[in-house]
């Protein structure tokens, strides 16, 4: 995805995935936007707290030039909150990086999804 389509990116689910290792808890932030294939992550939190205050550029409409910043506290009540263990994270992780299937998402959220 080059420049000007990552400006367009709109995001329609957040996920928010917790990885527990070590007795140590790991949040990343994913942003999903089905309608353009595209992608965003932000990672490296050991606390929730520290995540929540995280403030997320996003932009408000396709092709507009303002843009906001919000707390991820805000996205967190709508966002998919997925508790996952190594495989599962790496399964996550994988998916990211790899070229975007609607069908391999949905499934991987759905059996994600329904373990809680």
């Amino acid at each position: 995805m080059n420049q000007r389509q990552r400006k367009k990116l709109i995001p329609s689910t957040w996920i928010i995935a917790t990885k527990q290792s070590g007795g140590h808890a790991y949040y990343s932030l994913y942003a999903i936007d089905w309608k353009r294939r595209g992608r965003l992550s932000w990672e490296g939190w050991n606390h929730l707290e520290d995540l929540l205050q995280f403030h997320i550029p996003i932009k408000r409409k396709a092709g507009g030039r303002k843009s906001a910043s919000q707390p991820a506290a805000k996205i967190a009540k709508r966002a998919l909150h997925l508790h996952l263990n190594e495989a599962q994270f790496e399964e996550l992780e994988q998916l990211f990086y790899q070229p975007f299937s609607k069908k391999r998402w949905r499934m991987f959220l759905q059996m994600n999804r329904n373990k809680k």
